[in-house]
């Protein structure tokens, strides 16, 4: 004979016992206490909790009910006042210890909002287990035109991860861009939203430094509102960029920052122009040596550089590692408008192979001994410019295809957020660096001098000469 369940009048095969299901009856009042017990702990969990919202409300509920309408209106007005004289005197404390911090507390009930969604459509969620694992937003800090998310990765995924779908995490968070870098500990990522634009505007000239750092040399200003200041000690600088896309604006603006040992004797500048001179003969009294039609003399300026950098080899090594410059022995700076004239365009075969042959001895040997390399160029491929992995330092501005991008800032820097084919032609002189020790790209405008900027530096800056112990003005020729 079948067992059945006596409470619920169910079959139950194959049972050993038939045990009935306890009733305990409990009384209403205890029930509705429970539940009022329960409710009353949610409540002040959720004041406690929320305590910058509920705080403010008890306090305006609690003027209003012993002072009536004037006690909130006052204790409103009076405080956002004082904020906005703070706000008006002194806005660089305000944004600091106030503005900032308040931004950033409702930026993360905003992005905590949307995370799921966010998370799930980018591919950053892992299925694990039949169970969903969602990365952790640990912070929210604001900086002006920026929020940095401090972000807990899934186990097994890495910062490149966030780079790949930054530009998915741009569009859901309505953001301009998104870059994502390494976090300060192991299993943190920082994924940096940019929201403000502070290079749409145009960066003038930056002042010329009385003594130049040659390690920091002032030449324009970083998205984050900092001073880019490049590294030319060491290093040759290759300069990437479409037609428009402000090449003119980085040349010009290294000449700029050594314009001061320029003039003092301790810089030489050799330009070299392919296109007749109409980049750089503006600046044309600067320059040492200034080739802009000759190719057989551009092809001798080079060897010549090559020459007084084996010379300064034979005569340093053993001394010193790194060549300081001085009025006897000036820093060099070879600079270069067009390098793919030189490389590829040219078609005197034997006058190209001079110059390739010069310009790879120079940057491979010429950074210690003081003789450096600037040089811009539009088409950054392997058969154009053979020798580009002999720029340490390389600078991308408006670039025309995806692709080149890896091609001048290394492998995977589209992913981390140098969107060079998508800087606009209306921002000339803006372009992507990667900084000492942090891969991710940043984003620079360099400063922009009118010519008229460029002929009042050359006739100020102009070279001076001793001869015979006298200081003479002017050009040596």
């Amino acid at each position: 004979m079948p067992l059945i369940n006596h409470v619920r009048g169910e079959q139950v095969p194959d049972a050993m016992l038939n045990v009935r299901t306890p009733i305990v009856r409990i009384p209403l009042w205890l029930v509705v206490l429970w539940w009022l017990a329960k409710g009353l702990a949610r409540l002040v969990a959720t004041y406690v909790r929320f305590w910058y919202l509920t705080v403010p409300a008890t306090s305006l509920a609690w003027l209003y009910l012993r002072y009536g309408w004037p006690g909130p209106v006052l204790a409103v007005v009076l405080p956002a006042a004082g904020c906005g004289l703070w706000w008006w005197l002194h806005r660089h404390t305000f944004l600091r210890w106030f503005g900032l911090p308040a931004l950033s507390r409702w930026r993360r009930w905003w992005y905590r909002r949307s995370w799921y969604p966010a998370m799930s459509t980018a591919g950053l969620a892992v299925t694990f287990d039949r169970h969903i694992v969602l990365p952790t937003l640990q912070r929210v800090r604001c900086r002006p035109g920026v929020d940095e998310l401090l972000v807990r990765m899934v186990t097994g995924q890495i910062p490149d991860d966030y780079a790949r779908v930054s530009e998915r995490l741009a569009h859901t968070f309505a953001a301009r861009a998104v870059k994502a870098q390494s976090g300060p500990r192991v299993g943190l990522v920082v994924v940096s939203v940019m929201r403000g634009d502070p290079l749409a505007a145009t960066v003038p000239a930056l002042p010329v430094p009385a003594m130049p750092d040659f390690a920091a040399m002032p030449i324009g200003r970083q998205e984050d509102g900092q001073t880019y200041r490049l590294r030319l000690f060491g290093t040759q600088v290759l300069i990437v960029g479409a037609t428009g896309a402000g090449k003119g604006s980085v040349i010009w603006s290294v000449v700029r920052a050594v314009a001061s040992d320029v003039r003092a004797g301790r810089v030489q500048l050799w330009a070299i122009d392919p296109k007749g001179g109409m980049e750089l003969g503006a600046g044309a009294p600067l320059f040492t040596r200034f080739a802009c039609r000759d190719f057989t003399a551009m092809a001798a300026m080079l060897e010549e550089a090559v020459a007084v950098a084996q010379d300064r080899a034979d005569r340093l090594r053993g001394r010193t590692r790194q060549h300081l410059p001085s009025q006897s022995e000036p820093l060099i700076v070879v600079v270069i408008d067009e390098l793919a004239s030189l490389t590829a365009y040219l078609t005197d075969r034997h006058i190209k192979e001079r110059i390739k042959a010069a310009l790879s001895l120079l940057l491979s040997q010429g950074r210690a001994v003081g003789v450096h390399v600037v040089a811009a160029l539009q088409d950054p491929r392997k058969e154009v410019l053979p020798f580009r992995d002999l720029f340490p330092t390389r600078i991308g501005l408006r670039l025309s295809e995806p692709a080149q991008v890896d091609l001048v800032l290394g492998d995977g820097a589209r992913d981390r957020g140098a969107l060079c084919d998508r800087i606009p032609r209306s921002t000339p002189g803006v372009g992507f660096v990667v900084l000492d020790g942090d891969p991710t790209p940043m984003r620079v405008r360099f400063g922009y001098l009118h010519d008229d900027d460029i002929a009042a530096m050359a006739r100020e800056y102009d070279p001076l000469r001793v001869i015979d112990g006298q200081v003479i003005e002017g050009r040596l020729a």
